[in-house]
């Protein structure tokens, strides 16, 4: 009886920590133990498995739902960015300042940022099927936070020679133009270009806003 107990204490200990112990069975004579292996096994390690294998089959399935939405958006972008671009500016005189691909309820549209002359800011609408402008909107207020805003902006662009349009041009190589923008916070100022290949895998760059030069943004790495 008391080796039957020794034998289910040990068990039970093991159904807790799982694994396999070796359990020494002991009789109420003089004789020598008798050792028994007991094994059992971990349901809490092979369900966080199951759980992490799960997440990663979530994943690589979401990855490949977004680079199929990306490319199906670049593709329907034939109006490429720099062409919205000089639309836009043909609508709106002043300096782009940025450009995106973007979703508006169910269409997508190009929003071109334009800064003017007399540092007001306009959002201008193009359309990425037909390069008709969609609307011209007043877009930021007068404010305490615009006006740093637009003073740094205005740093940035000084001295600089290439545009947004010949930032857009000089990434169109890598894929699909989405998006420029003027990057004014860093220290070292640039264009921000993302681009979408055809896969839909998108990219980030850069482009010196002086010598015009691409290169690759590491920074999100």
């Amino acid at each position: 009886m008391k080796r039957n107990i020794v034998i289910a204490t040990i068990a039970a200990v093991a159904l807790i920590g799982g694994g396999t112990v070796t359990a020494i069975a002991v009789s109420g004579d003089d004789e020598a133990p008798a050792k028994k292996s007991v094994s059992v096994s971990n349901d809490a390690d092979d369900t966080a498995q199951d759980t992490a294998e799960d997440q990663a089959a979530r994943d690589t399935d979401q990855d490949a739902q977004d680079k199929a939405e990306n490319a199906a958006e670049a593709k329907a972008g034939q109006v490429t960015a720099a062409e919205a671009i000089t639309t836009a500016l043909k609508a709106k005189s002043g300096t782009a300042v940025s450009a995106d691909l973007d979703d508006e309820g169910t269409n997508l549209v190009w929003d071109v940022d334009v800064l003017t002359a007399g540092d007001k800011w306009f959002s201008v609408q193009v359309d990425p099927a037909t390069g008709k402008v969609l609307g011209t909107y007043a877009d930021r207020d007068d404010d305490g936070d615009d006006a740093a805003e637009t003073a740094q902006i205005r740093a940035a662009l000084q001295g600089s020679s290439v545009t947004a349009v010949e930032a857009a041009e000089a990434a169109a190589a890598k894929g699909t133009v989405t998006s420029v923008d003027l990057d004014e916070e860093s220290a070292d100022k640039a264009w921000e270009v993302d681009t979408t290949a055809a896969d839909g895998t998108g990219s980030d760059w850069r482009v010196n806003p002086i010598s015009g030069k691409l290169t690759a943004d590491r920074s999100n790495d």
